[in-house]
């Protein structure tokens, strides 16, 4: 039977889940969850953790740390694979969660779960495959051995956009690493985390494992983490602000340190580019998530000659597109999260309108109840508009005009981010060169969406340190350790 609104809101633990179960915060305090397609709250009462809850959650994770680096490699991977088997069951239920607190389209919800899931099934195979090296000393007179071993136990801080993925991506790397830790989602999609959370008690993660503590006041949580020295790892996905605020507060104990913070993507079109793939490229890489994602492409830096084409092409696309909630039959975008959030791309637009940059479509806030806002794109934008150099996080596509590789490379350049960049040529030689000169931790060639649980994903320079994902992915959680044996 289909997951009903009503039967997952009532079904759904409220508590924390500390040292394997589920507890009220301390003084039982809870918070609402809003739909952001409604503005209202969904009627789910999320306990709201306090630092008292965070040194408890922490006190299991220590507690548990030396069974869990102790436990064998294989065990680890079948209760990683149990998680993946348990969110591919659990699809609707983790679906509609998603889609209910954070907005998008059901069908972006499935696939976010099928994406959030491999992310169990790859650290399940990378679990039995850390490995160190044994070689001879140069001089012959003994043995040098290296190995890897846990870090210890990791704060695991995730935002509200992709609520299962970003979760699965941490849990499953430290988890295979031999981690312990304390997750902490935001307080505006916490509902997918505390099913998330049940998948894993189904998949027999021991008590103390994993411990989640969801809480309105993420600052008070963390810095009472951050100042127990016994925490030895932070991994965090969210602002560059925030970012580097966490970044200062480990150092006092040389907390090992994560980073995916925020993005500005160039999406480069050469004259030689397929303009039709550029475009079916474009939609996916500015529409994923409606928008609302650090890898979405913020700037469109397209050749001369291509320009009209391109922008004619994807303004099309654009405008085509279904915005509702996403619980309903057909809708493509949803709302944006926050009232806030759609208050600064309508700014960010009038700003690039009053520089001198044309609306060719879209541009406006939706009259209609939620946050939604039209699929815009806008042409001949200014190098001064301030929504080249501001991450949008929204269905706005500002387009560039250039005249050659070299400009468009500075163009792409000019930012303090590095996430990821976009290049379309169909020149195989100019793929590469070009790529190589693009300021970025990721760089997508002929194509719009990056993401793989395979691959590393992170950035450089202000977009954070550090790769989750791929074999990268369990370095982050492991410490390096040589022997140094002497022979006889």
């Amino acid at each position: 039977m289909p997951v009903t609104e009503s039967h997952l809101v009532s079904s759904l633990p409220h508590g924390l889940f500390i040292d394997g179960g589920w507890r009220p915060a301390s003084g039982h305090s809870t918070f609402d969850v809003d739909d952001p397609s409604t503005g209202e709250p969904i009627g789910v009462a999320v306990a709201d953790g306090t630092a008292d809850d965070a040194r408890a959650a922490l006190d299991a994770a220590v507690a548990a740390q030396p069974g869990w680096a102790a436990t064998a490699p294989r065990e680890r991977s079948q209760m990683l694979r149990r998680a993946f088997e348990g969110c591919l069951a659990r699809a609707d239920e983790l679906a509609l969660a998603m889609t209910l607190e954070m907005g998008k389209p059901l069908a972006e919800s499935r696939g976010e779960v099928a994406y959030g899931a491999e992310f169990f099934r790859w650290f399940s195979e990378e679990a039995v495959r850390i490995d160190g090296r044994y070689t001879v000393a140069p001089g012959g007179d003994g043995r040098i051995i290296v190995t890897s071993r846990p870090v210890g136990p990791a704060l695991l801080i995730t935002p509200w956009n992709f609520p299962l993925a970003m979760l699965t991506r941490k849990i499953a790397a430290a988890a295979a690493a031999g981690c312990t830790m304390v997750c902490k989602p935001s307080e505006l999609t916490p509902m997918t985390a505390l099913v998330l959370f049940e998948v894993l008690v189904d998949a027999g993660f021991p008590a103390g494992v994993c411990n989640l503590v969801t809480t309105t006041d993420a600052p008070a949580v963390s810095a009472a983490l951050l100042a127990d020295e016994r925490l030895r790892k932070v991994s965090f996905t969210g602002s560059t602000r925030v970012g580097k605020a966490l970044f200062a507060a480990a150092s006092d104990h040389l907390q090992r340190v994560s980073l995916e913070l925020g993005g500005n993507a160039p999406f480069v079109v050469l004259a030689d580019a397929d303009v039709d793939a550029a475009v079916e490229g474009a939609l996916a890489a500015k529409m994923r998530n409606g928008g609302e994602a650090c890898t979405s492409a913020n700037r469109f830096v397209v050749h001369r000659s291509v320009v009209d084409r391109f922008t004619d092409a994807f303004a099309t696309a654009m405008a085509g597109l279904q915005l509702g909630r996403g619980t309903d039959e057909g809708v493509q975008v949803g709302p944006i999260i926050r009232e806030a959030d759609r208050a600064k791309i309508a700014r960010l637009v009038d700003d690039a309108v009053d520089r001198g940059a044309q609306v060719v479509t879209g541009g406006s806030v939706v009259d209609r109840p939620g946050w939604c806002f039209e699929p815009t794109v806008l042409c001949d934008v200014p190098g001064g508009a301030s929504i080249l150099s501001t991450e949008i996080f929204g269905p706005v596509a500002p387009i560039v005009t250039v005249d050659d590789v070299d400009e468009a490379v500075a163009v792409a350049n000019d930012t303090e981010a590095g996430l990821v960049a976009y290049l379309y040529t169909r020149d195989v030689d100019r793929a590469i060169t070009v790529a190589e000169r693009l300021e970025a931790g990721m760089v997508g060639i002929n194509r719009g969406v990056v993401s793989n649980p395979a691959a590393p994903f992170g950035g450089i320079k202000s977009s954070g340190l550090g790769r989750e994902g791929g074999a990268e992915g369990v370095e982050a959680y492991l410490e390096t350790q040589y022997l140094g044996v002497a022979l006889g």
